[in-house]
């Protein structure tokens, strides 16, 4: 089973961009949708952003991830 979580575009710089996924900052690769932006939500699977969301689908998805981890016991 695969997963792909949204994440929040900060910077870019050539085909790498720094996203904030959770509240932790990672450099993601923006091969896959060169048409991204900063303040754009991304979907993240394996260190690329392999689509383009928009922020209340992202916010959403966010959300749901908030609460099964709440259901398991574990805090976000």
């Amino acid at each position: 089973m695969c997963l792909a979580i949204p994440a929040l575009i900060k910077s870019i710089e050539d085909k790498e961009a720094k996203a904030e996924i959770g509240g932790v900052t990672r450099r993601i690769s923006l091969w896959l949708t060169p048409e991204a932006k900063v303040g754009n939500y991304v979907l993240i699977h394996a260190g690329y952003a392999i689509n383009i969301l928009d922020q209340e689908e992202a916010e959403e998805t966010l959300k749901l991830f908030e609460e099964i981890a709440a259901l398991g016991g574990e805090e976000v």
